[in-house]
């Protein structure tokens, strides 16, 4: 069976899935590289307004394949880190796509499918999935920004646990630190993202791209440079016709219709 990203269409939402039968949707090469290219048609496709990233067979993702990185020891490092720098290609993209991305998590997440469902803005669980940073079991560390977004999102201690020890950690107790946004029934998190992502398509997306670019950039900023950066959006955004008809809608007492 083949390693492979689906791509579809549910209204607005681009939903891309991974699949990976008989393997919990472990990651391949060639799967970073197509995710990549449709992000990427994605972010100029004016029709489209949300991605949901899951994955298929209610299994989010079991992350890299061991046995692909026991050949790849018998590589040149320089090989080696090809496929670190695809992963991180992927992330980058997710981060960089002006559309808020939503992770729909079924079964579990680990290693780098963790790290992925970090990367995305939201993150919609099921109630008895689990997430691991599961890299120290095998004697490795972790890839994908997975260390960057949970030592950005979870006191030091809780991050720093999670990864020496590699254990799973519930989807609940995440919920309850703020990780996880929304935690929902199993088997519905793809009903309920796209759900979200429904709402989320009626809002200005001028507005939510200039979000999500503030918020990507805080974590390095100075608060000096941040206000700036705040300054600078908010004009942007005063001056695009969304702020207008937001503005309007909103003293009109009716319903806005940005196009």
């Amino acid at each position: 069976m083949t390693a492979e990203i689906q791509a579809s269409r549910h209204n607005a939402t681009l939903i891309l899935t991974l699949s990976n039968p008989g393997a919990k949707n472990a990651l391949h090469p060639d799967m970073f590289a197509a995710a990549i290219e449709v992000l990427s048609t994605a972010e100029r496709d004016d029709s489209i307004r949300a991605v949901v990233l899951t994955g298929a067979d209610d299994f989010f993702c079991a992350g890299g394949n061991l046995n692909r990185l026991l050949e790849h020891r018998k590589m040149d490092p320089l090989k080696q880190t090809e496929g670190v720098d695809l992963l991180r290609g992927w992330i980058e993209a997710i981060r960089d796509c002006p559309k808020p991305v939503i992770a729909a998590v079924e079964g579990a997440a680990a290693g780098a499918g963790f790290s992925l469902a970090l990367a995305c803005d939201l993150i919609v669980a099921g109630k008895t999935s689990r997430f691991a940073m599961s890299y120290v079991k095998v004697g490795l560390t972790p890839d994908g920004g997975g260390s960057w977004f949970l030592s950005q999102a979870l006191p030091r201690q809780l991050a720093t646990e999670l990864m020496i020890e590699g254990k799973p950690i519930a989807a609940e107790r995440l919920h309850n630190l703020g990780l996880i946004n929304r935690l929902v029934a199993d088997g519905s998190t793809l009903t309920n993202a796209l759900e979200w992502a429904d709402e989320l398509a009626g809002l200005p997306d001028n507005a939510m791209d200039r979000i999500k670019l503030l918020v990507r950039e805080a974590a390095d900023n100075s608060l000096s440079r941040h206000f700036e950066a705040e300054r600078r959006h908010f004009v942007e955004a005063l001056n695009h016709p969304h702020a207008e008809e937001g503005i309007h809608a909103f003293l009109e007492k009716r319903t806005p219709h940005y196009k």
